[in-house]
């Protein structure tokens, strides 16, 4: 007979005391892993964190002229604006009213849309839906000359939070909080009415 089976005989809590031990040795291995795991799950980053840097494909083939779209990229609204014949016609003659109407501030869009409509092609608009001043959301506003924003008002975005004013190209206006224009993200064109936000189109 061994010392451990002579122990048992002799003393036969001990053979108990071990089973015991065993079995809380398990169940505690078991919950540690238990607690582990959320923790460990929570230090993965999401596949919504993963991706939130990643260009963001939009699709704008439902938007009639004068119709905005919203979609989100790295956190942000990003709006994708049709704009009617009238609009495009009404932007340059509200050059005297803007405080940067030939967007001299280089920083505020990419060089592909560095012209009068801030744009890729004239009748479609991609900009950053959150104001200059102190980052509210200003509000789509397409009427024109409604009696809130006055007789020189030809559809542009209001930021309700302090009062300033952006065209349908996203250029600000003289006299309000914000300092510069809405900002026009990196984008391009993978077809007609298909657009990638967050990656730039080609300059040649």
């Amino acid at each position: 007979m061994s010392i451990s089976e002579l122990d048992m005989a002799t003393n036969p809590d001990m053979g108990r005391r071990r089973l015991l031990t065993a079995m809380t040795t398990v169940v505690g291995a078991i919950g540690a892993v238990a607690v582990a795991t959320p923790l460990l799950l929570s230090m993965k980053p999401s596949a919504r964190a993963q991706s939130a840097g990643a260009p963001v494909e939009a699709d704008f083939s439902k938007l009639e002229p004068g119709q905005l779209l919203t979609v989100e990229w790295r956190g942000q609204p990003v709006w994708i604006l049709r704009r009617t014949e009238r609009n495009l016609r009404d932007l340059p003659s509200l050059n005297d009213l803007l405080l940067d109407p030939d967007s001299t501030n280089t920083k505020q869009q990419p060089e592909y849309a560095h012209n009068p409509l801030r744009s890729i092609r004239p009748d479609v608009v991609v900009l950053i839906g959150i104001c200059t001043h102190l980052g509210c959301a200003p509000s789509y506003r397409p009427d024109v000359s409604p009696p809130d924003l006055g007789a020189d008002w030809k559809g542009g975005f209001y930021c309700p939070c302090h009062g300033s004013r952006f065209d349908l190209a996203g250029r600000v206006y003289k006299g309000v909080p914000a300092p510069s224009n809405l900002v026009v993200p990196p984008y391009r064109f993978l077809g007609g009415s298909r657009l990638l936000i967050g990656e730039d189109a080609t300059t040649t």
